[in-house]
Formats: structure tokens, sequence, C-alpha cells
């Protein structure tokens, strides 16, 4: 698990692609792990409510990530994070005018508080995330082997 996913922690490299710098909260846990770390406006839920968590911590991420890049702020802000923790928990995103559709169902999807609702961690795994519309289109091996 990365479990440190925001805007800080990705860079452009020289090819222009992006990489993942700071693993200082990456951990390799085979079921659950109970430590408490992260960017409070990232915390999935399940962090929050010391239930144990694993994998499905990074899909949280990666629907708040996306839902800042888009919006241009965090889904749950707070100057204390005491109440960006409990947003977390309790409330889901308001999303502003002019938010994608096709990024909106990919983003609600990703910020499922039930982890077997919640996309990347259901039976078809990544590929739900992969083959979700808002991607249609995208070659995925030619994006990995960085020919677009």
């Amino acid at each position: 698990m990365y479990r440190d996913l925001k805007p800080e922690n990705i860079m452009i490299a020289d090819d222009g692609y992006l990489k993942l710098i700071d693993y200082g909260f990456a951990k390799v846990v085979k079921k659950r792990t109970y430590t408490i770390c992260g960017t409070p406006e990232y915390i999935a839920p399940e962090i929050l409510l010391n239930k144990g968590h694993s994998k499905p911590v990074d899909w949280w991420t990666f629907g708040i990530l996306i839902y800042e890049m888009h919006a241009g702020h965090a889904p749950f802000t707070d100057d204390d994070p005491m109440n960006v923790y409990k947003m977390i928990i309790n409330t889901k995103p308001k999303y502003p005018d002019g938010f994608d559709k096709e990024l909106k169902s990919l983003t609600k999807h990703l910020l499922r508080r039930d982890l077997s609702k919640r996309y990347g961690n259901m039976v078809g795994g990544i590929a739900d995330i992969k083959e979700h519309r808002f991607f249609s289109g995208l070659d995925w091996n030619s994006l990995l082997s960085k020919k677009i």
C-alpha cells in the first residue's frame, strides 16, 4: 500500500510521465494494518475508524485526488483536522457545477465507504476502474509502455 497519494507526491519525470515520490507511509501488508497515517483530507474512512485497512485505502485516495484535480480543492476540507475526519466519516462529497459527469461517476465509485462496493476492491479489481467509461478509448498498454 502507498497510503499517501496526493498532488505533492506526484512529480513529472524527464520523460513527461508521472512518478510517485515519498514512500514514507508505504507498507507491504498481507491482510490488514492498523497504523493511522496519511494527510487528513485524503485519509480513508476505514483508517479513521481503526477497523484495520489494506489496499482499498489507495483507491479512496485516488478518488480524492481525481476530485481535487478537477474541482481545484479536496472534497473534505476544514482548518481543523478533526472536522475533516468527521466529514470523511459522515458526509458525501458535494460536486461543484461543471464537474464532468463521467469523472463524477468514477469518483463516486472510488469514494464508497462500503469496501465491497469501492472500485478497485470489488471482484473485478483494477479492471473496474480501467473499464470505466471515463477511460473509454484509452489504450492502457500503450500508456504502460509510454507510447502515448
